[in-house]
């Protein structure tokens, strides 16, 4: 739901029907789940408030921190999947060791928590099935639903300039900016000044690393490999698709989740070869679409052509899948949404370029650009 500084909101399918939709998930009852389903499995143990410091590639020691008791430990492992995040210990402890390349590349932009809270008895304020979206050209605030009736704000800007966190530094800037610029949701804040000076302003990495590993002994997998920013909700999708992907590879290697014909570093390597090139397109597609939703879904152009995707996306539903669909709505690796979709934004360019309807485009010369420069996606 696109909402201007003045005029009529408007709603942007992100799928071809009711059949395509976004569900949002609590990471605490997800965290829940996994355990739970982790416990059923015999010989797995959990170690809580034990924080990992970084590890001792010579001797395979893991080094830990007990955030309780403020005890350090060390403990003797042959294999370990290091999933500690995009402040990865381990990554860190490879790029110190000269074992992994790594670069991070910073958004100049901070974001920062603010609430819509939830009408009389529990009434959603805004549209409920609809991600909200303010765009503003060079910054935005976002609004997902929660199940309680609140809406869980987001607000996406510059670190330095005019306007940005640096000049937001006063009670009255921040209330005199919020309302020129998002009269309809300040309405709806009545804690907007107290939560934007209490809640903290985080920052956006790309993580791009290489090897992910270290021998057999070490693989990095997640973000502790690839943290992406989070403008296509992809980040936890792209962890756990490492994770089949990994378990593809143990499955063919001895079909009981360990190497014995093979080696744990082939299994390694195998990983990162399969897991990379997907893992930096998402990463490409991330970045992109921060510049859509902050200022291109504002735009009429940009309207059309998502008409015309829609338009062509019916006419040959197993050729043409709209990039965001084809990354969102199906198992497509990430590497292909990202080559297809530029193929597609130049279809789109050539078809678009003399009509002003989606009514008007040539589908004689639609079906030849597609049969042409696209493979169908399924049988």
């Amino acid at each position: 739901m696109i909402h201007p500084v003045t005029g009529a909101l408007t709603l942007q399918r992100y799928g071809k029907d009711d059949s395509e939709v976004i569900y949002a998930t609590s990471r605490a009852h997800l965290n829940i789940a996994l355990m739970d389903a982790a416990e059923r499995i015999p010989g797995v143990t959990f170690h809580f408030t034990e924080k990992c410091t970084g590890m001792n590639f010579e001797s395979d020691e893991l080094q830990l921190h007990n955030e309780s008791t403020g005890k350090d430990s060390a403990v003797h492992t042959d294999v370990v999947i290091a999933t500690d995040g995009s402040s990865s210990a381990l990554r860190s402890e490879m790029q110190r060791t000269d074992m992994c390349r790594v670069e991070q590349s910073y958004l100049e932009y901070g974001y920062k928590e603010l609430v819509i809270p939830p009408g009389p008895h529990g009434q959603f304020l805004l549209e409920k099935n609809a991600l909200h979206i303010w765009p503003r050209k060079t910054y935005m605030l976002i609004a997902l639903p929660n199940l309680d009736g609140s809406f869980t704000c987001t607000f996406f800007f510059p670190f330095k300039g005019e306007p940005s966190f640096e000049s937001l530094n006063t009670k009255e800037s921040v209330r005199e900016f919020f309302t020129q610029q998002f009269p309809d949701a300040v309405a709806l804040m009545p804690d907007l000044v107290k939560d934007f000076f209490s809640n903290p302003t985080g920052s956006m990495v790309t993580v791009n690393c290489s090897p992910w590993y270290v021998d057999g002994k070490v693989l990095l997998l997640g973000d502790a490999a690839h943290a992406i920013v989070p403008f296509f909700g992809q980040g936890m999708n792209c962890a756990f698709e490492d994770c089949t992907t990994l378990d593809e590879i143990l499955q063919k290697e001895t079909g009981s989740g360990g190497p014995e014909t093979g080696t744990w570093e082939g299994v390694f390597g195998e990983f990162e070869r399969l897991r990379k090139v997907n893992a930096d397109a998402i990463a490409d597609l991330a970045v992109e679409n921060f510049v859509e939703m902050r200022d291109l879904v504002a735009q009429p152009k940009f309207q059309f052509k998502k008409k015309m995707e829609s338009a062509l996306q019916q006419r040959f539903p197993n050729t043409f899948i709209p990039k965001y669909s084809m990354v969102t709505f199906h198992r497509i690796p990430y590497s292909v949404a990202l080559s297809r979709g530029k193929l597609q934004d130049k279809i789109l360019d050539e078809l678009g370029s003399s009509i002003t309807s989606p009514e008007e485009i040539d589908w004689k010369k639609a079906d030849e650009l597609i049969r042409t420069r696209l493979t169908s996606l399924y049988a």
